[in-house]
C-alpha cells in the first residue's frame, strides 16, 4: 500500500508540473528502484501517447559516445590522452581551433572532448559571429540536409572558440561531432552501426536508434513530437545537425536497460566509469561534466549528499540519473528546446520527493 502510494504522489507532481507549463505537448517518466520495490512509468502531456513512446534523447546521447570511447579504450584502439589530430583529416583540423590567432587544432586531446575543455565553441548554444544560430536556421531551413561535416564547417566560419584546450569548461556539441568522426575513423563503420552493434544489439534496446535509421523493432508508437520554440521539428530533414552529441531516439525502458547495464558494470569495467566520472570539468555549481556525464556532487549548505547523482541530460529537458541514495533510476524528458535546467531541476525535486517517501516506507517497515 505505501509503495503504490509513493508511486501515486510521484505520478501526481510530474503531471501538475507538466500541466503549469503550457509549453510543453508531452512528457515522460520513468522510476525504478529494486531496493524499494518501486517501478513505473507514466505520459503525461496533450500529446502523450503512450509511456513507452520513443523520444529524442537530445545530449543523454552523448553519454552513449562515451561509452563508445570507454570500449575503444578498454580494447587498446585509443587512450584518452591521444591528440585528435592522430584520427581526424586535414580537412577537419584546418582552422578548427583558432583562438587569439593561434591554432590549437593540433593539441586537443580525445579527453578534451569528452569533458568539454577543449575550448571550441557550441555550434548549437552559442551565438555566432554573423547571420542566424544554429537553431533559427533548424527551423527556418526545415528541409535543409546537413552532413556532420557542413556543421563542422559552418561552426568555424560563424562560431569564436574560447580558450586553450584544458585551460577551462564550455560546453561543446562541436566537440561531440568530432567525437563521432573518430569513432567512424577507428571502427571503420558509420557511427550509427557502431551504436547499434555495441550498445543496441547486446542490450537488446529494441526501440532505440540513431536518427534517420530503424530501430532492432518498430515501436507501435511514433516518435514523440520535439519542439523548438512551439515548432514541430520532429521530421525535419534539418534535424540531421544531431549527430554524436544528440542524435539518438530511445524510450524510458530503453534507457533504464542502458543506465542499469552501465551502473552493474556490464558495459564498462569500473576503473573507466570512475574515470568518465572523475576527469571533469566544472558544468554549473554542484554538477561536473566528465566523459559525457554530469556527476551532481554535495555543495555545503547548498547541495546535501542525499542528491548525489550521475547520469546525463539534454536541452530538451531530458534525465537519465542514477541516484544512489534511493537505488532509483530516474528518467524522462519534456520535449521541449531550451529545457536543459529545467529537466535537471525536476530530476532533483523528483529524487527529493522519492527520498522522503521512501524514509516514510522505511520507518513504517
Amino acid at each position: 500500500m505505501e509503495k503504490a502510494k509513493v508511486q501515486t504522489g510521484i505520478e501526481q507532481f510530474f503531471k501538475k508540473r507538466v500541466e503549469k507549463d503550457a509549453k510543453i505537448q508531452n512528457a515522460y517518466l520513468r522510476v525504478h528502484s529494486e531496493k524499494h520495490g518501486i517501478d513505473f512509468q507514466m505520459a503525461t502531456g496533450k500529446e502523450a501517447i503512450h509511456s513507452e513512446q520513443p523520444f529524442y534523447i537530445a545530449s543523454i546521447s552523448k553519454l552513449f559516445t562515451s561509452v563508445l570511447f570507454g570500449q575503444l579504450v578498454e580494447q587498446g584502439y585509443c587512450s584518452y590522452e591521444d591528440k585528435i589530430s592522430k584520427y581526424l583529416d586535414a580537412e577537419i583540423l584546418t582552422n578548427l581551433h583558432i583562438y587569439k590567432e593561434k591554432d590549437y587544432s593540433n593539441e586537443i586531446k580525445i579527453r578534451h572532448l569528452l569533458n568539454n575543455t577543449s575550448g571550441l565553441n557550441d555550434f548549437v548554444e552559442d551565438k555566432p559571429v554573423k547571420g542566424k544560430s544554429m537553431p533559427d536556421l533548424l527551423v527556418d531551413e526545415p528541409n535543409r540536409i546537413w552532413t556532420p561535416l557542413e556543421v563542422i564547417n559552418w561552426a568555424k566560419e560563424n562560431m569564436k572558440n574560447h580558450f586553450p584546450p584544458g585551460r577551462g569548461f564550455h560546453y561543446s556539441d562541436t566537440g561531440y561531432h568530432l567525437l563521432g568522426f573518430i569513432i567512424e575513423n577507428i571502427s571503420g563503420l558509420p557511427f550509427h552501426e557502431v551504436l547499434r552493434k555495441n550498445i543496441f544489439e547486446p542490450l537488446e534496446m529494441k526501440h532505440s536508434h540513431f536518427s534517420r535509421t530503424e530501430p532492432i523493432e518498430k515501436s507501435p508508437y511514433e516518435v514523440a513530437k520535439f519542439y523548438i520554440r512551439q515548432t514541430d521539428m520532429t521530421n525535419s530533414e534539418s534535424l540531421g545537425i544531431l549527430y554524436a552529441g544528440g542524435g539518438i531516439v530511445s524510450t524510458t525502458g530503453d534507457l533504464l536497460t542502458f543506465m542499469k547495464a552501465l551502473v552493474n558494470g556490464k558495459m564498462l569495467k569500473k576503473e573507466t566509469i570512475e574515470k568518465m566520472k572523475n576527469d571533469c570539468g566544472k558544468f554549473f555549481l554542484g554538477i561536473d561534466y566528465g566523459y559525457g556525464l554530469m556527476n551532481i556532487k554535495t555543495i555545503p549548505l547548498l547541495m546535501p549528499a542525499k542528491y548525489n547523482s550521475w547520469g546525463n541530460a539534454g536541452s530538451t529537458g531530458s534525465f537519465m540519473f542514477y541516484h544512489p541514495a534511493t537505488d532509483a533510476y530516474i528518467i524522462g524528458t519534456l520535449n521541449q528546446f531550451g529545457y536543459g535546467q529545467k529537466g535537471i531541476r525536476l530530476m532533483l525535486q523528483l529524487a527529493d520527493k522519492l527520498l522522503k517517501a521512501t524514509k516514510k516506507v522505511e520507518v513504517l517497515l
